[in-house]
């Protein structure tokens, strides 16, 4: 098999990989690079742009693995999209919100390359969707191929335990397979459960690194985790401070907000309003919509029923009132210019009444990175727009994360037993310390480090 990385760069950027299986085509997400603007930040799909690509692949509905989506398929018109059902109900939100915010971008900040697409392509594009249930196996050869009787490659869908709808994604050849495991977690969240890879054996196995450059500290428990901040939100409410909580709209959101509500049904916080953002919103709705579809915990918990939700608009941040003990719930998870999040986190940061608390990864090089590592009563650059501030809230950050721990994954490449292993998805030093442990825990396989734009015949 050849298998190119089309990221246009060696770190967590925009997450999309060809791969040619026994004479067949596949292109398997097509990302967004979150920190690059414009065309910049697009996998390079000129190096495929004469391939016949039979099919594109999803493995879940986060803008850096399916944010240049309606690109690719410029590039590849007989291509149609496979993935979960799960997230055929969420792909079409995500790409129109990603119009908007590209349009947004332009307006405000002279990015003229912007709106990369627009609202009407992504309508004509949606016929070209499928969505699967997990653990079936799906021809996706060419229709010409599968009529004129060739071989059919398969692929399947694997619970990822990530986000709604993600997946691992198993390719099966005549003679060999590839397991693709997108973003994986393993642990069981406040709403899903871990990932359903318990059976996944493949010859090639192309994994994330995200976590490998990060050692849990002795004793960590999750459930020690949430409560500490349990105990940060009591101690920030009963000072009437407000809480900022800074989350992905999909995914980070739900997971915070369904532990909010189980609070409030116990007890141990008060009932009142949370404020979140329209795009998570209409997420935490269709959360509530498929629940029965999706493999999670609290099964009955309705977020839109047990919570009073408060949509809070960009316009409304400014002049909304900080007092009294509120929560806000609000996106972007890093903080970046011109969302909720961040111009919040303006009004906050200096008043030692409040507290910001962070509950997934952030790059160092984003406001909420650089708001993280500010001491206390330190005055630093927090973004262009929002100048410099003088850090005087409570600040904490909670691993929470929605990726496996290393130790995790490390342990999955024994199960999955395969003859080489993949290393992407994360920084130079996750993957040096997969590269390290794997060869000297399983000396026989091979490890390799798909660089940019490099093909690879594995």
């Amino acid at each position: 098999m050849r298998i190119v990385n089309l990221n246009p760069s060696a770190d967590i950027g925009a997450s999309s990989w060809f791969l040619e299986i026994e004479g067949n085509r596949l292109l398997m997400d097509a990302g967004t690079h979150p920190k690059w603007e414009g065309r910049r930040g697009l996998p390079n799909y000129s190096l495929i742009q004469k391939e016949d690509i039979d099919a594109v692949a999803i493995s879940h509905c986060h803008h850096d693995h399916i944010g240049s989506l309606p690109l690719a398929l410029s590039y590849f018109p007989k291509a149609h999209v496979l993935m979960t059902e799960l997230s055929y109900f969420l792909v079409e939100r995500v790409l129109h919100n990603s119009v908007n915010v590209m349009t947004r971008q332009r307006d405000e900040d002279g990015i003229l390359e912007y709106p990369l697409y627009t609202h009407d392509e992504v309508d004509d594009l949606a016929p070209r969707f499928q969505g699967f249930k997990y653990n079936r196996e799906i021809e996706w050869a060419s229709f010409q191929k599968l009529r004129s009787g060739h071989f059919s490659p398969t692929l399947e869908f694997y619970d990822a335990g990530h986000a709604l709808g993600s997946a691992g994604i198993m390719v099966r050849g005549k003679r060999e397979t590839l397991f693709y495991t997108g973003d994986v977690c393993f642990h069981d969240q406040t709403i899903l459960r871990g990932a359903r890879f318990e059976d996944v054996k493949a010859d090639v196995l192309l994994m994330e690194t995200t976590r490998g450059n990060r050692q849990l500290p002795v004793g960590f428990t999750r459930e020690a985790e949430l409560e500490r901040l349990t105990a940060s939100i009591q101690r920030v409410l009963k000072r009437k401070g407000c809480v900022l909580i800074p989350a992905f709209a999909l995914g980070r959101s739900q997971e915070i907000l369904a532990l909010l509500a189980l609070l409030m049904k116990a007890g141990k916080l008060p009932k009142q309003a949370v404020y979140i953002g329209g795009l998570a919103r209409g997420f935490t709705e269709i959360y509530d919509l498929e629940a029965h579809r999706a493999n999670r915990q609290h099964t009955g918990l309705k977020l839109n029923e047990a919570l009073q939700l408060q949509v809070l608009d960009k316009k409304q941040v400014d002049a909304i009132k900080l007092s009294g003990g509120r929560l806000f719930v609000l996106t972007a998870g890093m903080m970046s210019e011109n969302t909720a999040a961040h111009d919040l986190a303006l009004r906050m940061a200096g008043d030692e009444r409040h507290a910001i608390f962070f509950v997934g990864y952030c790059d160092p090089d984003s406001p909420g990175g650089r708001l993280i590592n500010a001491p206390f009563g330190e005055t630093f650059e927090f973004s262009k727009p929002g100048g410099q501030l003088t850090r005087r809230c409570e600040l904490e950050h909670f691993d929470l994360t929605a990726h496996a721990n290393r130790g995790d994954m490390l342990d999955f490449v024994g199960q999955v037993s395969p003859r080489v292993v993949l290393l992407g998805h994360g920084e130079a030093s996750s993957r040096k310390w997969f590269a390290d442990s794997i060869r000297a825990r399983y000396p026989k396989i091979k490890v390799m480090e798909p660089q940019p734009g490099v093909a690879l015949e594995v």
